[in-house]
């Protein structure tokens, strides 16, 4: 195995359980700028159309998605923004052990909440320009898209570098 940390196979060995820490958390919290900004953008813009007259006049299922994803995208914007709050909260008092872990399942769900949101800001915008059987086959082949490449792919990356080892 190579020293090398540039080719992604160097020997975990090689660091302490801090440094290995604060890399894990320096990691997730790129992440999460990248998460945040998207999602806020998302909400903002999602905000901002409840108080246009076209969608006053929206039917029922118009008003029923954008609810839906008004709130999903609330949502992942709170998870988004959790392991902030939380390291606030703990900051130095040598938790980051247990902190690591519980910012990564808010991270994860906070994915997951806004697959929906986007997924629903597509229905929405499609549903207007085109039929709403094209709006929900669009989606559907969208939600595919992206658990294609944010998890089936990451799982089977994972599993193939775990037979590897």
């Amino acid at each position: 195995m190579s020293d090398d940390p540039r080719d992604g196979k160097y020997s975990r060995d090689q660091e302490d359980e801090r440094e290995r820490l604060d890399r894990h958390w320096n990691e997730l919290l790129q992440e999460l700028r990248l998460a945040q900004t998207g999602t806020q953008i998302l909400f903002a813009f999602l905000l901002s159309i409840a108080f246009t007259d076209r969608f006053q006049d929206a039917d029922v299922f118009t008003h029923d998605v954008y609810a839906a994803t008004l709130i999903a995208s609330a949502l992942a914007m709170g998870l988004f923004l959790a392991p902030v709050s939380f390291h606030r909260i703990v900051f130095q008092r040598r938790l980051r052990d247990r902190m690591i872990p519980i910012a990564h399942h808010l991270a994860t769900a906070g994915l997951v909440f806004l697959l929906i949101a986007i997924c629903g800001g597509v229905l929405l915008a499609i549903d207007v320009v085109l039929s709403r059987t094209i709006a929900l086959v669009t989606v559907a082949v969208i939600v595919t898209w992206f658990i294609s490449f944010w998890y089936l792919l990451p799982v089977y990356v994972r599993r193939t570098g775990e037979a590897e080892e």
